[in-house]
C-alpha cells in the first residue's frame, strides 16, 4: 500500500512539473464552439455585424462602414485595405481561413472607400487625418491592447505603421503587410530593381508617356497591366485576378489614390512620395509581424529587416506571392498569419514562422 501511494505521489508531483515547464506558448488553443464565434451581441436591431460609425474631421463629421465577422473577445483584426483608395472586399479571401482558428475579422472602408461616406475633398486625403479617423474606429468599435489586432495591406501598412506610432498601446498586434517604411526606397526600388526587368522598348514608351503626363492615355495601362501588374502586384493573367479583387479594385477612388500614390503602381509620387519611418519604427514595443512576397512591388528584404527594427518583430516570406502575396501565395499568408496572431495570444512576443 506504502509502495502503491507512493507511485502516485510520485506520477503526480512529475505531472505538475511538467505542466509547470509548459510555457503559456506552448498552449493547445482550442477554437470556441461555433454558436459562441457567430453569437450577435448587439442589443438593437441585427444587421449582420454592419456599423456605421460616425467620426469627426476638420470638415465636419462623416460616417464610415464597418462589419465584424465573428465574435472573439480575444482576437479581433481589422483590416486596413490599400490602394489608397480600395476597398474592404479584397479581404473577404480571410473568411475561408482566420474564421476557423477562431478570429474575428472587423472590416472597414477608409472614408472615401467603398460604403463610406466621400466628402470629394481633395484635402481629406491626408495621412495625419486617417490616422485620428481609425482611432474614431477603434473607439466606436470597442477594440483594445486585449483584443485589437490591426492589419494594414499596401498603403494600409503605412496607415498601420503611422497608428501605431501614436497609439501602440491601443494595440495587442500589428501587421504591416506589403509594405516598406520608407516611400523614397520603394520608389528606389522600383526604379533601380524592377524597371530593369522590363522590355527595354516598353520601358521607354511608358517613361515618355510618363514625361508627357499623359496618364489617361489607354495606352499607359495597356502597357503596365502585363508588364508590371500581372508579374508584380498580382501574379496570375488579369482576367483570371479573383472576382473579390476585381470588385474592389473597380471601386477604386481615383482622386484618393492619384493624390495619395499618384498615377500608378510604378513608384509614387503622390503626398506620400516623402513619407519615411525607418527610424522611428524602433519605438514599437507592439508585436509586429512585416510580410513580404518575393515578386511584390515592395523590396522582400527591406520588409525582412523591418522585423528586426521594431523590438518585438516576426517576418512572414512568401516565396511563391507578389503584392497580393494574401492571393498567389495564400496558403503560405494565411498559415503565417493565423500562427502570428494566436501566438501573441498565447504571449509571444515574436512569433516563428
Amino acid at each position: 500500500m506504502k509502495i502503491k501511494n507512493f507511485v502516485l505521489a510520485t506520477l503526480t508531483l512529475a505531472a505538475a512539473c511538467i505542466s509547470a515547464c509548459v510555457s503559456p506558448a506552448a498552449k493547445q488553443y482550442d477554437a470556441p464552439e461555433l454558436g459562441d464565434y457567430f453569437k450577435d451581441t448587439t442589443s438593437a436591431i441585427k444587421t449582420g455585424g454592419v456599423e456605421m460609425v460616425t467620426i469627426n474631421t476638420p470638415k465636419g463629421k462623416f460616417r464610415v462602414w464597418t462589419k465584424k465577422f465573428g465574435n472573439s473577445p480575444a482576437m479581433k483584426l481589422m483590416l486596413l485595405n490599400g490602394g489608397p483608395g480600395a476597398t474592404h472586399e479584397y479581404f473577404e479571401c480571410m473568411e475561408s481561413f482566420l474564421p476557423a482558428k477562431g478570429i474575428e475579422l472587423v472590416y472597414y472602408d477608409q472614408l472615401g472607400c467603398g460604403n463610406s461616406d466621400n466628402p470629394k475633398d481633395t484635402s481629406m486625403w491626408d495621412l495625419p487625418r486617417y490616422v485620428e479617423e481609425v482611432e474614431q474606429v477603434r473607439q466606436a468599435l470597442h477594440l483594445d491592447k486585449d483584443n485589437f489586432y490591426l492589419l494594414g495591406h499596401s498603403w494600409g501598412g503605412i496607415l498601420a505603421t503611422e497608428y501605431a506610432l501614436k497609439y501602440q498601446q491601443h494595440l495587442k498586434g500589428l501587421i504591416i503587410s506589403n509594405m516598406m517604411v520608407s516611400c523614397p526606397d520603394y520608389g528606389k526600388y522600383a526604379q533601380e530593381v524592377l524597371a530593369k526587368q522590363f522590355d527595354p522598348k516598353v520601358l521607354a514608351r511608358i517613361r515618355e508617356i510618363e514625361a508627357k503626363g499623359d496618364f489617361a492615355n489607354p495606352e499607359y495601362m495597356e502597357l503596365l497591366q502585363p508588364n508590371f501588374y500581372e508579374k508584380h502586384i498580382l501574379r496570375l493573367p488579369s482576367a483570371e485576378w479573383p472576382e473579390p479583387v476585381t470588385r474592389s479594385l473597380g471601386k477604386m477612388n481615383q482622386s484618393l489614390y492619384v493624390t495619395m500614390q499618384g498615377p500608378s503602381e510604378f513608384g509614387i509620387s503622390g503626398k506620400l512620395a516623402n513619407w519615411d519611418r525607418k527610424k522611428e519604427i524602433k519605438g514599437l514595443s507592439v508585436p509586429t509581424l512585416s510580410i513580404g512576397g518575393e515578386y511584390d512591388t515592395m523590396d522582400p528584404k527591406h520588409m525582412q529587416w523591418i522585423a528586426t527594427q521594431v523590438q518585438n518583430g516576426s517576418y512572414l516570406y512568401c516565396k511563391n506571392g507578389s503584392h497580393m502575396s494574401l492571393y498567389d501565395d495564400q496558403k503560405t499568408y494565411m498559415r503565417g498569419l493565423t500562427k502570428f496572431i494566436l501566438g501573441v495570444n498565447n504571449g509571444e512576443k515574436k512569433v516563428e514562422l
